[in-house]
Formats: C-alpha cells, structure tokens, sequence
C-alpha cells in the first residue's frame, strides 16, 4: 500500500481559499491517497472543507520512515502564530479572546504555544519540532508577499524553512524576488485554484441546477454581480460609499447584487456588514446564506461578474472566465491582492481599486470581451499543470504507485 502524503495548509478554518486549495491538492495528487493536516483538528466537510487532523498527530511512528508532506497554497508565509491561533477561536469567543490578549502579550504568547501545541513564529510552514518526520518537502502555491515587514525573528525562520524545503512554487513575482534576495529559489506559478473550472467544473454546474444558488438565479435571470467584502470594510462610511458605487452600475447594466461570505473564521467576513450593506442598496439585491465552498464556486462561475476583497474569489472568477475587481480595504494593506494582479492579470482587467472607484472599474471589467477572459482562465490553468507536471508530479514519495 502507497504511504498517504501529508497536506498540510490553513484548511483546518473556514477560509474559502484555504477550503479550494486543499480539495485542489488532493486532486492533483490522485490516485495518491492524502491526508489533511493543520494546526487544529477539524471536521468542516459539512461546509465543503475536509476533515483535518493536527500536524502532530499525523507524524511517523519512530523507526518508521518520514512522510512526504505537500503544503497546499496560500498565504502561509505571514501568517503568525498570534493570528493562526485567533483565527482558530470559535467565532462567537474570538471579540472577547482577542480584545483581552491584545492588553497581555506575555499571556497571549503562552496561549498561543498551548493551542497551537507549537512554538513556531510561522506556524503554517512545517514547525522545526516536527520536521524530521517528514520528506520530502515541497510548497505549491505560496503567498509571502508582505513577509519583509513581519517581524524579524518570522522572516528568519520563514526563510530557513523554505530553504530546506525540496520544492517551492510561489503564487506571484513579488514572493518569487523576494526569495530570491534570501538566497532560496522558487518557481512562479499561478495560485493553484486556476484549476477550479478545469478540476471541478462538472461538480460545480451540478451544484448550480439545485438549491440555494439555483434559486437565485430565478429570482434574478438577468444576471447578478457576485460581491464580497472582509468585516474591515464595516464602518457606515464605507457602507454608504459602496452602495452608491454598486447601485450605479446595478440599476445600469440591468444587473442584481448577491452578497456572500467568502470566510466565516474570525477577521473574516460578516453578516451582519453584508446585511448592512444590502439594507443600503436600491438596486435588487440578497444575501447568500450558505457558506458552503461548492455554492461559492457556483455562485462565482455563473456571476456576470465578481467584486470582492477575497483574492480566492477574484481567482475562481478567473478559472471560469468571469469579470473581476479587487476591493481595497479603506484601512489599506492589500499585498498579497496587489502581488498576484501584478503577476498574472490581464492589463485590460481592473486590479485593485478603492471603494470610491468600484463603479468605473466594474463597469471596465464588464466591458471586457468574454472570449478574451474564458481564453485567459484555460491559459493560466495550463501554465499551472505545466509547471507541477514538470517539477512536482514525479518528485519521490508523490507518485502513485
């Protein structure tokens, strides 16, 4: 019997892209048998996750040989400890958990070791305690952008782990020079959710024809924009700004508004915002209530487009070649967003724009010509399986046998 390979990724919370990119690993791998690891155990298969176990309880018996271990994307280079652990907390305990560690660093620091049973600076790349059970090592998909104004002591172990990884593909130019100055070499592929459509299109339409996407698209057969935004976008100001900006083209382009959740983990997304926003708005308009990770990609493959902060939606909305745009949050810090569009959009499509500019830039991206956007999600698809096909699939200890 093959050995399982280890994937190891933030899929251990309700993060949509987190969620995509450990069902897109675990495909690409198949036949290979895989197991899901994280820094908590975790069962979010009700939401379209997968069943997760804590890194540590998936190690090697001793005298046994060490397991390959793939890392399935995302942004896992900044990620610290403090927030991986907060974003663990159940989102009704997180306000009061993390209002109350903010005044105690010397608590927060021990809390952090006893729920994450760890005491990495980076946590989401393979903990040093744990590294000798595994090998090879490989990372597909990384996001770092950013990672220079992390504090020093995270950059420095970051950069060690990666550099004794076997293999690192990163998600962006940014990441990739970055590296680079750090003396590790990495190869540059797009974010590996390009595959969504090509992996999981069929699933997807199914998902679509019933429940509660379906639904929606009854009630709204002239088409609907797909729109999203983080909790950080909450304030009335912004709110009123937005709306005004959505309504402009809605009410235009004889278009509907369906709002979503991208991310229910704490310093996600709300809904209790997207309720205030759609109270805001003229334009006909919902709130989707399923946070489910098929309803997600359904709703974003039969959007007439797609506004958001989540860089996982902009992605998917890519793989199934549907307008997109990029929210910026008014308190700034978008690296990762900016990072990827710089590295991989086409120059016709809007990147990232502030909420003041939403409805110049969706109005562009609806402008552009669908053949063009259905020709550059197949494009990017490919350039992906070309690059994990010619440096990962026949890597030791990850082939099927």
């Amino acid at each position: 019997m093959t050995t399982p390979v280890t994937l190891l990724g933030a899929c251990d919370r309700h993060n949509f892209g987190d969620l995509l990119l450990a069902r897109v690993a675990a495909r690409l791998l198949a036949p290979r048998g895989v197991r899901f690891a994280g820094l908590a155990a975790r069962d979010l298969r009700g939401c379209g996750g997968v069943r997760v176990a804590h890194l540590a309880d998936l190690q090697p018996a001793p005298g046994e040989p060490p397991l390959a271990l793939l890392h399935v994307g995302g942004q896992l280079a900044t990620c610290s400890a403090w927030q991986a652990a907060a974003m663990l907390l159940p989102p009704q305990e997180a306000p009061a958990a993390i209002g109350y560690f903010a005044r105690r660093p010397l608590a927060r620091r021990r809390w952090v070791r006893a729920t994450l049973r760890l005491d990495d600076h980076a946590p989401y790349l393979l903990p040093r305690a744990l590294a000798a059970g595994f090998a090879p090592v490989v990372a597909l998909g990384l996001g770092g952008a950013g990672l220079e104004r992390c504090p020093r002591r995270m950059q420095v172990e970051a950069i060690e782990k990666l550099r004794a990884m076997d293999r690192v593909a990163v998600r962006d130019a940014r990441t990739q020079a970055l590296l680079r100055e750090a003396g590790v070499a990495s190869l540059l592929l797009p974010d590996p959710a390009v595959l969504t459509a090509r992996l999981f299109g069929p699933a997807i339409a199914a998902r679509a024809a019933r429940g509660e996407v379906a639904a929606l698209r009854a009630r709204f057969p002239g088409g609907y924009v797909a729109v999203q935004m983080a909790a950080e976008f909450g304030d009335d100001a912004t709110l009123d700004a937005l709306a005004a900006q959505l309504d402009a083209v809605a009410r235009q382009r004889s278009l509907a508004l369906v709002l979503f959740r991208a991310g229910a983990a704490p310093w996600h997304d709300d809904e209790a915002v997207l309720s205030r926003l759609a109270a805001r708005l003229r334009a006909p308009c919902a709130v989707m209530a399923s946070i489910h990770l098929w309803d997600l990609c359904a709703l974003l493959a039969g959007a007439a487009g797609c506004c958001g902060s989540s860089l996982h939606a902009r992605i998917v909305a890519t793989a199934f070649g549907r307008p997109r745009l990029t929210l910026l949050p008014p308190q700034g810090g978008a690296d990762k967003h900016a990072a990827y569009v710089q590295s991989w959009e086409l120059p016709e499509v809007p990147g990232c724009v502030a909420v003041d500019d939403a409805a110049a830039a969706l109005r562009a991206a609806l402008d552009v010509e669908a053949g063009a956007l259905r020709a550059h999600g197949g494009a990017l698809a490919a350039v992906f399986m070309d690059g994990f096909e010619r440096e990962f699939a026949g890597l030791a200890g990850f082939c099927a046998s």
